[in-house]
């Protein structure tokens, strides 16, 4: 087979061959998908939870290891977060390069390598180290997984899909100061990193049996190697050349942040409302305490109030993204990635309103259980803000989903992970009622930009179009 052949199988019938091919993962059956869906869903539901499961634990942990610093307490939690904005600069291109597999199953080794360190881990220093290098393999699901829906699901069912995997991206962080809060209390808090490291290990085994490569040109690749015959569009690519595809892959969401306004726009708006959810998360474990006298144990309940409210936005949302696509695509004759921001209308008002209730709420010390209901107005403004934008991004960049994901993910990780450290001495200096106050108005302000790009988003993405050569 040579670069002659290929090219000729390219200009033909190979293209055609493909997109009907049963080994092109958009022809998968229905059961191959769920299997491989499933357990991608499952991946990215792990690494969220693990990012909160040890909320309740912080004071047993400061305890334990004799800290007095309220910085570096909000760093356990954070230092995951900002794991976040590195491990997808590396990790998501490989996967457009070397395949989704691959790079997902070294990830679940490395983050139960590094679960097991967490929960052995000798002094405080240590116990963020790993923590931040957990979070940076951790990731790679989170990001991978919206490539390989891409991989799978057409255009018109990906609504459905993503709103399903990402019910486990956002359930995570709630579900996880509930089962913390419990194991911490009874078991102490390195029973909380020994648990997730037995889920891992057995998460690990299931993927490495049943998860199938998704990614279209590493497939096609591998069956030209095994069968020497250029029966796809995939042309020969030497030494020389993979080392250049790899050095593209990798600076490929940096080039997606500076060249392209729509990936630099909504990164930016992610990173506040991403920022939002994990300086709550991070403050719960002070406010309850404090204000209502929540114990240890009891803690973890608090994030329900958020978990049901994201719920519901998801179920409403797993139905309305793809209604609205289908039904805008007939009005105005075409298909457009666009129509996947209209449902963002519905959660503008959703996240300041939460934000003012619940701060004027616990400011007084209203019942506890308004400041977690209004909590859940916050979970579905987030949710009605985050999805839409996810899926628009796999739309937009389809061939380059993965890395586009990555994109956002490196600047909301960044936000997510410092702005939780500057959630103390925000409500020290305002108190609670006018702390989260200024957060909503600056969520009114910033609401304006998913409407733009929803307005002019292909106008943009035609002018600003990404380079990757």
């Amino acid at each position: 087979m040579n670069v002659k052949c290929a090219i000729e199988s390219h200009q033909s019938e190979g293209i055609v061959a493909w997109k009907e091919h049963p080994a092109n993962p958009q022809n998968w059956t229905r059961g191959k998908k769920t299997v491989n869906l499933g357990i991608v869903s499952l991946l990215a539901f792990i690494t969220p939870l693990e990012s909160s499961i040890i909320v309740p634990g912080v004071p047993l942990l400061q305890k334990d290891f004799h800290e007095t610093s309220h910085l570096i307490t909000s760093l356990v939690v954070s230092i995951f977060v900002l794991g976040f904005a590195f491990g997808p600069i590396l990790l998501s291109p490989l996967s457009e390069l070397y395949g989704r597999r691959l790079v997902l199953n070294v990830c679940n080794v490395a983050t139960l390598a590094f679960s097991i360190a967490s929960a052995s881990a000798p002094n405080i220093a240590s116990f963020i180290v790993f923590r931040f290098i957990a979070g940076s393999f951790g990731a790679g699901p989170m990001n991978i997984g919206g490539g390989s829906i891409a991989d799978q699901v057409s255009f018109d069912r990906r609504g459905t899909v993503m709103s399903i995997f990402f019910t486990g991206i956002f359930l995570g962080p709630v579900l996880g100061p509930v089962i913390g809060s419990f194991v911490a209390h009874a078991l102490g808090w390195r029973w909380v990193f020994w648990l997730m490291a037995i889920v891992k290990g057995v998460i690990t085994i299931v993927a490495l049996l049943f998860l199938s490569e998704s990614h279209a040109p590493t497939i096609q690749l591998k069956r030209e190697r095994e069968g020497g015959t250029c029966s796809t569009d995939m042309p020969v690519i030497d030494a020389t050349e993979k080392k250049k595809l790899l050095i593209r892959s990798l600076i490929r969401p940096i080039r997606m942040l500076t060249q392209s306004p729509i990936v630099a726009g909504l990164s930016l708006y992610l990173a506040l409302i991403y920022g939002y959810l994990y300086l709550l998360f991070t403050t719960f474990s002070t406010i309850f305490p404090q204000q209502y006298g929540f114990s240890t144990e009891t803690l973890g309940l608090a994030f329900l109030g958020m978990g049901v409210g994201q719920l519901l936005a998801l179920l409403l949302l797993s139905w309305l993204s793809d209604w609205l696509q289908e039904r805008l695509t007939k009005r105005y004759g075409k298909a457009k990635p666009e129509y996947r921001l209209l449902p963002i209308v519905l959660g503008i008002p959703l996240l300041p309103a939460g934000l003012f209730v619940y701060g004027w709420t616990t400011e007084y010390r209203v019942h506890w259980m308004v400041p977690i209901v209004s909590s859940g107005f916050i979970g579905a403004g987030l949710i009605f803000t985050f999805l839409p934008t996810q899926i628009y991004m796999i739309d937009a960049f389809t061939a380059f989903a993965a890395s586009a994901l990555a994109a956002t993910s490196i600047v909301r990780s960044i936000v997510g992970g410092i702005l939780p450290m500057a959630g103390l001495p925000l409500y020290e200096a305002l108190g609670y009622g006018w702390g989260n106050s200024v957060l909503g108005f600056i969520a009114i302000i910033l609401s304006a930009a998913p409407l733009l790009f929803w307005k002019y988003g292909e106008t943009l993405r035609k002018k600003y179009t990404v380079s990757f050569d």
